[in-house]
């Protein structure tokens, strides 16, 4: 009967204090009252979206502002505050999307929730709710509210509808905020890495957005330091020549480091031309910052591998997780993917295999790493983050492979700067995109078959041929 129930579910409500909080009260500097969110609930949000194609919804008698906050942020639109009248508002919402109650599944802990979970077509309760809610639901989950009820609940709702298969074993994929998929079978993800290559100049990187718009490239992607953090004490006052004259290098470092001004600019841009934009972030300050814009991946530089308090607050974003692993040891990376995986099992996680040499000797890519690390990790997308010169390499890794790519890039490897030389320039990068469609669509299905094309030379050039093909 549950099963049955289950199946048919376009839409999640929720309550929620004891559901998504633990309905403790809280208060901020200025007497403010906040909630405390878990963040495997907040996950399950994305999770039921991605994989269940079911939308979520808060219907409460709460106005506190940080629901509405948490609300924009796990992109739920359907937002019911002060709702004194439950099954009015369910109704409303019933008639405005065209859902039958059939359709609708409530979770929720309280006396005003019994009306509104009469009415729905499943019910669920938390650990802790009230004894007769917990009489009345359809399932009881063994964890508490804030405690992960919520996620427990969309598991059980993403199990039923059978759409799970699809992200998990060899054939895993990804779909990012913007709509993009990353994973075997999709087309790769080329990331056409500005990294520092703007010289600290938003017009520069305007001029890179927009030839990355132009060859096709599915995301750009920068990096984000706190420099007073990234640069070591000791190194701050070493006196460097720079195209703004002789500087500090703590100065130097502070004028190629994009703020608050760029980085708004740089989201308007990318949004207006639709390319995907994130960066790497070098320490927990910088994401930080960074959490103010609504960015589809974290990306976590080979450097910072080992650097698991950066990583766990990446983790506590809920949003996906690229890792890069030049320079590490097989054990590093492990110890890397077992936080990851502590954390939650189904943290959407991407590996990036790379060498960290600038640029990087052909004999040194050691591109089978791809097909390594897909067999260690199956169900996560494997990538392929390169700094050779040359395209043929990168081309390569995707035969082998490689679910995204990443390359420097750069107007002019003859500039300023320590990232140009094993950079990509704008008709390589053209060239890139290019072969890799191309390889992408001459892989085929792997299914043998006789083209129309091969008609006539059969015809011309065999003695014997198949009775199908002689008329």
């Amino acid at each position: 009967m549950l099963s049955e129930k289950t199946s048919s579910i376009k839409l999640l409500l929720t309550d929620c204090d004891g559901v998504l909080t633990d309905a403790g009260v809280y208060y901020g500097e200025e007497g403010e009252q906040l909630k405390k969110f878990n963040i495997r609930d907040g996950m399950a949000v994305e999770r039921l979206r991605n994989l269940a194609n079911i939308d979520t919804g808060i219907v409460t008698g709460e106005l506190s502002p940080s629901v509405t906050k948490r609300a924009q942020k796990l992109k739920i639109t359907e937002l019911h505050l002060g709702a004194k009248d439950k099954p009015a508002v369910l109704q409303e919402i019933l008639s405005r999307l065209n859902l039958d109650a059939s359709e609708v599944a409530y979770i929720g802990d309280d006396s005003n929730d019994l009306a509104i979970m009469e009415l729905v077509g499943l019910t669920a309760a938390p650990a802790d709710a009230l004894p007769f809610v917990k009489e009345k639901a359809d399932y009881v989950c063994t964890a508490k509210g804030g405690k992960g009820a919520f996620r427990e609940f969309a598991e059980l709702l993403i199990r039923a509808n059978g759409k799970l298969s699809e992200y998990t074993g060899i054939n895993k994929t990804y779909k990012l905020s913007t709509g993009n998929r990353i994973g075997v079978g999709e087309p790769c993800y080329i990331i056409a890495e500005i990294g520092i290559n703007h010289n600290g100049s938003l017009e520069i990187a305007k001029q890179l957005i927009d030839e990355a718009v132009a060859a096709k490239a599915s995301a750009v992607k920068f990096q984000k330091r706190t420099p007073e953090i990234c640069v070591p004490k000791d190194q701050w006052e070493i006196m460097r020549d720079t195209p703004w004259g002789r500087m500090s290098y703590i100065d130097y470092k502070r004028k190629t480091e994009f703020g608050v001004v760029e980085y708004a600019a740089i989201d308007k841009y990318c949004r207006e031309l639709g390319i995907d934009w994130f960066v790497s972030t070098w320490d927990v300050e910088a994401v930080n910052f960074m959490e103010q814009f609504d960015t589809p991946i974290y990306k976590l530089a080979s450097a910072s591998l080992t650097d698991f308090p950066l990583i766990k607050r990446i983790l506590f974003t809920g949003k996906p997780l690229m890792l890069s692993t030049g320079m590490s040891t097989n054990k590093e990376i492990e110890d890397a993917v077992d936080l990851v995986k502590k954390f939650d099992e189904d943290y959407p996680l991407f590996i990036a295999h790379s060498t960290s040499a600038y640029p990087c000797k052909p004999e040194e890519l050691n591109l089978r790493m791809i097909q390594t690390l897909g067999k260690k990790y199956p169900g996560v997308p494997i990538g392929y983050s390169g700094h050779e010169t040359g395209l043929a390499t990168t081309v390569a890794a995707v035969a082998l492979g490689a679910t995204f790519v990443e390359r420097h890039f750069t107007l002019d490897r003859a500039m300023w700067g320590s990232d140009h030389a094993a950079s990509v320039e704008p008709q390589g990068l053209q060239r890139l995109v290019r072969d890799i469609r191309d390889v992408e669509i001459a892989a085929g299905d792997g299914v043998k078959k006789v083209y129309e094309s091969e008609l006539g030379p059969m015809k011309r050039l065999r003695v014997n041929i198949s009775p199908e093909f002689k008329s």
